[in-house]
């Protein structure tokens, strides 16, 4: 019963956190491998349990979306559906051992972009890369869709930064389809996940009805947050700690 109680609260933090900042899943991951779940599989599961928590934070953010940039909608949804097949395709290749020394330095990466997110926005729009073409742009949704399809740390932000250089500038448009194209990856790997036989079913299913519920929770509060930056570095302090663990395991 606490194993269930710690799994669902991780799932319900890990879709607030997603919808608002981002980082779920340095409280997912952690959490499930805490269990017994083997990294692999943990990793492939999180992803799933992440899809939910996506879906509802993207609805709820379903009236600021517009499009910007030199890309449209559907041109981004291909590139990133291409880039998470061969993201997920690099998983399930991955022996479970491998993965496992893998795991830290990407949660120490993942740590880093985001505590650094603001600062990277920022500098893409001081220096008005804003303009990017559609080759470019098509190339960087591609790296960051495989990067996503293998792990989900730190994804949101990595797809704002992504943003900004393309061309988009409304926060909360960036945000609904940060998270729609968050559902594009997550449910893509998912099934490739499902079809290589990865996801720990009986974890699974409570945390993603917790996951669903934190993510509309977090696309509601998002707009009432003020001190965002205190949920940034708490986030950032989550992911060093988790990153650091690993590391020591």
């Amino acid at each position: 019963m606490f194993e269930f109680v710690l799994l669902c609260v991780a799932g319900f933090a890990a879709g607030v956190l997603n919808a608002v900042a981002g980082g779920g899943t340095f409280l997912s991951l952690p959490a499930l491998i805490y269990v017994g779940v083997p990294p692999v599989s943990a990793n492939a599961t999180a992803t799933l349990i992440a899809l939910p928590g996506y879906l509802s934070s993207a609805w709820g953010f379903r009236d600021d979306m517009q499009a910007e940039g030199s890309l449209g909608l559907r041109e981004i949804l291909l590139v990133a559906a291409l880039g998470s097949i061969i993201g997920a395709l690099l998983l399930i290749v991955t022996p479970g051992e491998t993965f496992l020394w893998v795991v830290p330095w990407l949660l120490l990466l993942a740590t880093i972009l985001f505590a650094s997110g603001p600062y990277l926005l920022a500098a893409v729009r001081r220096r008005g890369l804003g303009d990017a073409g559609p080759v470019l742009s098509a190339g960087a949704i591609l790296a960051v869709s495989i990067y996503g399809g293998y792990f989900n740390g730190g994804l949101g932000i990595m797809l704002l930064a992504t943003f900004g250089l393309i061309g988009y500038r409304n926060l909360h448009g960036m945000n609904g389809l940060k998270n729609v194209l968050a559902v594009v990856l997550s449910l893509i790997s998912a099934l490739a996940f499902i079809a290589a036989g990865l996801i720990v079913w009986d974890l699974a299913l409570g945390m993603a009805v917790s996951a669903a519920l934190g993510g509309y929770v977090g696309a509601r509060m998002s707009r009432r947050i003020v001190r965002t930056d205190l949920l940034r570095h708490f986030v950032t302090g989550v992911g060093a700690t988790m990153a650091l663990a690993f590391f020591l395991t």
